[in-house]
Parts: structure tokens; sequence; C-alpha cells
């Protein structure tokens, strides 16, 4: 007997509303299921994706700086928190925090994040929030009274449009006590050394790709066969961005709980942007978001950058 479909409305909601688009998309946040999230932690330890490392350095060297604007017992939220491999660099050298709150839009990969955290750290206070950080959050009382330091890691800003990255950081700069703001962000720099990262050798991208069809089919009473479509990554220079696509073989139909669509051979499902930014980029966005640029941390290659962002008077 064939196993219910489990239908998830938000899912489908938004995917029937993307792919009804003259551009088809896909919004990238459904990526991140369990199954999404166990690939994209592959992604990070690929050779031509360069990105975790480079800030994983960062932050190494850096974390001294960043602890001396850390208020006594702070909390520390980040958004999107994934697997969490970065936030102990912090939790191991920034002691004045008194707790760590985990956001992340897959509950169960959420769960065993921070079961694993609080085993690791059992002086620290560890509240994991399944929640979509692009949606306003409400804290828990007692969170919402402590000064909290704001955690982005991953160059995961530059999956946003401008305006709503602008609009997410403002969202931040209003959270109660909100004493600053960690961001890591990709650095502009050339196209070939941008396309790898984004379409692996071992084709791990193309499998966190795809996977978002597979989603669908199981969540959203789709009929995606997935070897209809093959992964792309294209350079967008005047964008300054990367851009994923599900581009189709053929001349292909498919639904989406019941609604029909169709695809002609080159169309593409547009899935994830990438931005990548430069210092006078993120100075202006920072300043119309209420915030100000106080520290700026970069590797030898300029590669990456982690910034500290801090509540303008």
């Amino acid at each position: 007997m064939n196993k219910p479909i489990r239908k998830n409305a938000a899912l489908i909601a938004s995917a029937q509303a993307g792919l009804s688009q003259p551009q088809k998309t896909l919004d990238p946040k459904w990526f991140y299921d369990d199954v999404g999230s166990a690939l994209f932690e592959q992604i990070t330890a690929l050779p031509e994706y360069y990105p975790t490392r480079t800030e994983v350095q960062i932050l190494t060297d850096g974390v001294a700086g960043l602890a001396r604007a850390v208020p006594e017992g702070a909390v520390l939220v980040e958004l999107g928190s994934g697997a969490s491999t970065k936030t102990r660099i912090l939790l191991d050298h920034l002691p004045t925090l008194s707790g760590y709150m985990p956001l992340d839009i897959s509950a169960a990969f959420l769960a065993d994040i921070a079961a694993g955290l609080a085993a690791e750290y059992p002086t620290l206070d560890i509240t994991p929030m399944a929640a979509d950080f692009m949606a306003p959050l409400v804290f828990p009382e007692t969170i919402a009274k402590m000064p909290k330091l704001a955690f982005f890691p991953g160059s995961t800003l530059g999956n946003l449009e401008a305006e709503a990255a602008i609009d997410l950081m403002a969202r931040v700069r209003d959270w109660p006590q909100v004493a600053g703001f960690v961001i890591g962000v990709d650095l502009v720099k050339t196209p070939d050394r941008l396309i790898a990262a984004y379409d692996d050798a071992q084709g791990v991208t193309a499998a966190f790709n795809m996977n978002i069809l597979h989603r669908l089919n199981r969540e959203a009473a789709a009929t995606f066969d997935p070897a209809q479509f093959r992964h792309v990554a294209r350079w967008d220079a005047d964008a300054e961005r990367v851009e994923m696509h599900l581009m189709a073989r053929e001349d292909i139909a498919f639904a989406v709980d019941g609604t029909v669509f169709h695809m002609t051979q080159g169309q593409s499902i547009h899935t994830e942007n990438s931005h990548k930014y430069t210092r006078a980029k993120l100075d202006a966005m920072a300043a119309m978001s209420g915030w100000s640029v106080a520290q700026w941390f970069t590797d030898p290659n300029a590669d990456f950058a982690v910034t500290l962002l801090v509540p303008n008077a």
C-alpha cells in the first residue's frame, strides 16, 4: 500500500505561486528539509566550496575582537543555524554569553543539533526555535529582556534580493535589547571560482538543488520527474550574483497538488540567488537598516568577510 502524502500547505502555496511566474521560481528556503540540510553540510566540505573554511578561519582569527563587543549575559541568536559548526567558535571564545538560541526552519534537524550542543555546553542555556527567520519573531519573555548578539554566517544574506536583505536587517535591528549583528558575506571575485563553488565536480550541489523537486513530490502532491531536469549555475555580472536553476531537458508537464504546469526544453526554474558583496555595498545596506559597520574582518585573498554591525544611535 502506498504511503499517504503528508501535504505541506505553505509549500504548496509557495510553489504554485512561483511556478506561475513567467520566469518560474521556487523559494530557496524549501531546500532545507532533513535531506537538504544534510546535503548542504556536505557542500560546505567540498574542495570547490571555499566560503565555509574561509569564514571559519576569519572567525577564529577575529573572535577576540568580537568578544569586546558582547555585553555581559548576552544570548547568541543564530539565524538559519544548520549544523552550528561556526557557532562553536563563538561559544568557545565569548565567555560573557549566557545562552544560545538557534533558529532553523527544519525542526527535526534543529532538535538534533540543539541536543548535541546542550551536551557540549552544559552551563549554557540552549533554547532552539523552529522558525522562518524571514518572518517576525516573538521571543520567549525571559530572552526578550536579555541583550542579544545576532549571528548570520555562511553568506545566507546573499540569497536575498537587496530589498529583502535590508528588510531582514531592519527587523533584527528592532529586536528588543539587540547589541550587535555578526554577518558573513561572500565577496565579488572572478566568475570561474564562483561558478565552481556552485557546480562542484562531485555533483553534491546538483543533488541539493534537485532535492527540492523530491520534496515537492513528497509534501506537495507534485509529479516531478527529476531526470527531466539538469542543474545549472550561472553568473550574472550586472546583479553580482550566482544563480542556480533547474533546466528542463525536454518539453515537460508536471503538477503541484493538481495544478498543472508546462515547460519547454531549455526553460528553467530559478531556485536560488547568491549575491556577492563589496564593503561599500554592505555599508550602504547597513545604513539603510539602522546599523553601522563597526568591524570588518576578511581573509588575505579577500574572498570572504565577516562584519560586526552595531545599532545606530
